[in-house]
């Protein structure tokens, strides 16, 4: 089997850092993007080569245009190809509508879906040549029910264009054997909500759990598989039956 390539943003930490950790076992060679998370970036990419994998950790800002190309560039000129890109980045804060800033309401989609848009146009050059690709990208659970959400709307709206993005990469892309997906989180326990708030949530989940990074991986490994070589434009629910 030919080496495969990742390129995962927002893979220093929570379901990007375990994506990233799975698939390195799996004999992928890996490239994580961060932007602040320098320390967490480079302990995965310390912890690959210890597997003996192969790792990048680029600092990037993939919100803007140039810095995402330059990035796509840097892990093709690195490792000769990039297989996958899964965009595991997307920062959220909670506040009530009308107390939400220019600055932040702008924040959820500069970072949210501005660089799915970027980071696809970048790497789908490459992937068109080889005939293969797999985007992955990630929702949140229940963006598609296009519901009021008066405390994280901005983010919201960001994952509700991240779906419409999702479908129409995927119907451009399928002709060059390139798969667009996403998966879309309900709880996940990745570390970047707090315990008691997850806790407090558990009883609204007709599951009746939490879910963990080890689901999300494996909802990526899916669509990375050639099991799923016939589904694009899909997005998956990931939320114990919250959401839906």
């Amino acid at each position: 089997m030919s080496e495969r390539i990742a390129l995962i943003t927002g893979g220093a930490r929570g379901i990007g850092r375990g994506v990233a950790l799975d698939l390195a076992q799996d004999g992928w060679s890996i490239a994580i993007c961060y932007r602040t998370s320098k320390r967490d970036a480079e302990e995965v990419k310390h912890t690959i080569e210890g597997l003996g994998g192969k790792a990048l950790a680029i600092q990037c800002d993939v919100s803007k245009p140039d810095e995402a190309l330059r990035l796509v560039q840097e892990v093709e000129q690195t490792f000769g190809k990039i297989d996958a890109l899964i965009n595991g980045a997307g920062p959220y804060h909670r506040v009530p509508l009308m107390e939400e800033t220019p600055e932040g309401w702008s924040e959820m989609f500069t970072n949210n879906l501005d660089p799915v848009f970027f980071l696809a146009k970048a790497v789908s050059p490459g992937m068109q040549a080889r005939k293969y690709g797999r985007i992955i990208s990630f929702g949140m659970a229940n963006a598609d029910k296009m519901e009021a959400q008066p405390n994280v709307t901005g983010h919201y709206i960001a994952k509700a264009g991240v779906l419409i993005l999702t479908r129409t990469l995927a119907k451009l892309f399928a002709p060059h054997g390139i798969t667009v997906n996403a998966i879309s989180p309900g709880f996940i326990d990745s570390g970047s909500a707090p315990p008691e708030e997850l806790a407090g949530m558990a009883k609204k989940i007709p599951a009746g759990y939490i879910g963990g990074v080890q689901d999300a991986v494996q909802a990526v490994r899916y669509f990375l598989s050639d099991d799923a070589r016939y589904v694009t434009g899909a997005n998956l629910h990931l939320s114990g039956g919250w959401g839906i």
